[in-house]
């Protein structure tokens, strides 16, 4: 068995078995799927918007958390506007791409590039985010395992990977459970919560009334809290990016799903926020806002307490598979426009773009190293990546719809008007309240950038070399030079002298002595003489490093230039063997791999193998 087929047994194992190209039609997303797919980041943001804005408002200390009422309804009015602008995009640009296609088209190319790098970074985040705040909810639940997030996050990263790599369809469906329990629980919670506040059951135990005066809240302080709650929309344009998962009417379908998922998000945090409030609930260190106000509804730790945690867990776990759908997407995109390599245009055995889902999983995890597994560490960084290209797409649905009718346009954009106000204000805050949070999206921003007009230039330049102009007459060579790599004189040498030989007019045996070895030299020489008497033999010393590259291709160079003045080709055959099982070939260095890499980087010179397979 070669290494290519074991790989390939392990990864039909991992994997699943290849699908078909024709039937990637099968594998498109109903509403119902498509909502836990593509829903669960937005929904699952519940579990610690609301905690972001209490832990900022705890600095003017717990009186002051009744602020969290009119910040959340600043958040709902800002969902409403966010929700109504992506079904605009969504029925504008039908291909998918969202914010990156939008501002690419409506405000420029460098738009588009700031939108699509700061996205590609924010879905990595999404994924980091998702998982760090999953792994603490499960701590929440068993405080014993809460030296282990980062391995618990990690954990789950990997597993939805292989979740991912399986395909759209069966990820939807693992989805649907997680996501489907998280709703219902979250809405039986909040709904249980507004029940006892309406019998009395429960009395009004906020720390201050709303209105209350507090002298040590100012405007900076409302501000940050109101950016740090935004993140609770995180997730909203996803859809938006990812149309073309969707099943016809595609367009018609993904608006339909973008707006469920609207209500629901609204619903629960405003739901959560208030209910936290009423009960007077502060952040604990061991337990997060959303377990105290679980634990305060359903009167302590008992089954519907584990159940809440377990749904919480699960949902923020595969909220980080709204990354996996919409980066592959979007690296489409700038692929399909030559801002990224090709290779993320590729489908994989399972219809699904592999490459972007594990480069995405690759910079997850990384994030998650680097930060600990800490969501109030991530958070900063994962706002300022969302709200910028929220605020380029508004600003660029504006613009389309001026292009489309300067008479009416007006009317149409409103909602995109007052998004595009609103995330640029988050934007502006961020930087003036969060800058040493959030800086290296900053230094991070320029190098994507940079990278990709670098990767555009070289795809125009290999177009520019390659397109046919005028029809040249093709240059006609006398013959070819064949050099042969000769190690021992062994079979392998015998069949690849015998191969040269039917495709060369003159050939060389390149024999690099040992310089450790000068006896074993002579023997080799002496032994080709015997076996090739009509083949030049040409003998290379070592170098001091005992390095073979460098004299080889001394060697080749100065052949190559000479064989050019007889009007030659110059041809290098590496012999190699093949050992019968993928395990064998570590035990063999891998000197002819070494020689092609280095060799290929030369034009006047082409690079040939021969290989002969070994039967035991």
């Amino acid at each position: 068995m070669s290494l290519y087929d074991f790989f390939g047994g392990f990864r039909r194992v991992v994997v699943g078995k290849e699908l078909k190209s024709s039937s990637a039609s099968e594998h498109k997303l109903s509403k119902l799927a498509a909502l836990a797919m593509l829903s669960s980041d937005a929904l699952s943001s519940v579990a610690y918007g609301t905690e972001q804005i209490v832990v900022v408002l705890m600095v003017a200390g717990a009186v002051a958390i009744w602020f969290s009422i009119p910040i959340a309804v600043c958040v709902l009015i800002l969902l409403f506007s966010l929700v109504l602008s992506y079904r605009q995009i969504i029925r504008a640009y039908p291909g998918g791409g969202g914010a990156y296609r939008v501002s690419s088209e409506n405000l420029g190319t460098g738009a588009g590039l700031v939108s699509g790098g700061a996205l590609l970074v924010d879905y990595m985040l999404t994924v980091a985010v998702s998982v760090a705040a999953g792994a603490e909810a499960i701590i929440s639940a068993f405080p014993v395992l809460e030296h282990h997030q980062v391995a618990i996050s990690i954990f789950i990263i990997i597993l939805i990977t292989v979740l991912n790599l399986r395909g759209v369809r069966e990820s939807a469906g693992f989805l649907i459970v997680p996501v489907y329990l998280f709703v219902v629980i979250t809405f039986c919670m909040i709904c249980f919560g507004f029940f006892k506040i309406a019998t009395g059951q429960v009395p009004f135990h906020a720390t201050a009334a709303v209105g209350t005066a507090i002298p040590a809240v100012g405007v900076a302080l409302l501000l940050k809290s109101f950016s740090s709650g935004s993140a609770s929309l995180t997730g909203v344009e996803a859809i938006s990016n990812a149309v073309p998962f969707f099943k016809e009417p595609r367009a018609k379908n993904a608006a339909k799903t973008l707006t469920i998922m609207g209500l629901i998000l609204g619903f629960f945090f405003f739901g959560i926020t208030f209910l936290n409030y009423w009960y007077g609930i502060v952040p604990e260190e061991k337990m997060t806002v959303l377990a105290q106000v679980n634990r305060e509804i359903f009167g302590g730790k008992n089954i519907l307490f584990y159940i809440m945690q377990f749904a919480t867990a699960m949902i923020l776990a595969v909220a980080a598979n709204t990354g996996f759908s919409a980066f592959p997407m979007l690296s489409f995109n700038l692929a399909k426009d030559k801002f990224m390599p090709h290779m993320f245009k590729e489908r994989g055995a399972r219809l699904g773009y592999s490459n972007g889902i594990i480069t995405l999983a690759a910079g997850a995890a990384i994030l998650v190293v680097m930060f600990h597994g800490k969501v109030e560490s991530l958070i900063p960084l994962y706002s300022i990546g969302v709200f910028v290209p929220f605020t380029l797409s508004q600003s660029g649905m504006v613009v389309h719809w001026y292009r489309q009718n300067r008479r009416n346009f007006l009317l149409r954009s409103i909602p995109n008007i007052v998004g595009a106000i609103i995330s640029a204000t988050i934007v502006v805050i961020m930087i003036v309240f969060r800058l040493p949070h959030i800086w290296p999206f900053f230094v991070i921003m320029p190098i994507i950038i940079a990278i990709f007009l670098k990767i555009k230039k070289h795809y125009q330049n290999v177009a520019e070399q390659l397109r046919l102009r005028e029809p040249k007459p093709s240059h006609i060579y006398a013959g070819n030079t064949v050099i042969v790599l000769i190690g021992n004189v062994t079979n392998v040498d015998l069949g690849a002298i015998n191969y040269a030989r039917s495709i060369g007019d003159y050939i060389v045996a390149l024999h690099v002595d040992n310089s450790e070895n000068p006896e074993k030299d002579a023997e080799v020489r002496e032994e080709f003489s015997e076996n090739f008497p009509d083949i030049r033999y040409v003998r290379v010393p070592a170098t001091t490093s005992r390095s073979i590259i460098k004299p080889i291709v001394k060697s080749v160079k100065r052949i190559s230039e000479t064989s050019h003045k007889y009007n030659h080709t110059t041809t290098v055959l590496v012999p190699q063997f093949i050992p019968n099982k993928p395990w064998k070939r570590v035990l063999h260095n891998q000197s002819a791999v070494r020689i092609k890499y280095v060799l290929a980087n030369y034009e006047d010179v082409i690079i040939s193998s021969y290989n002969y397979h070994l039967k035991r």
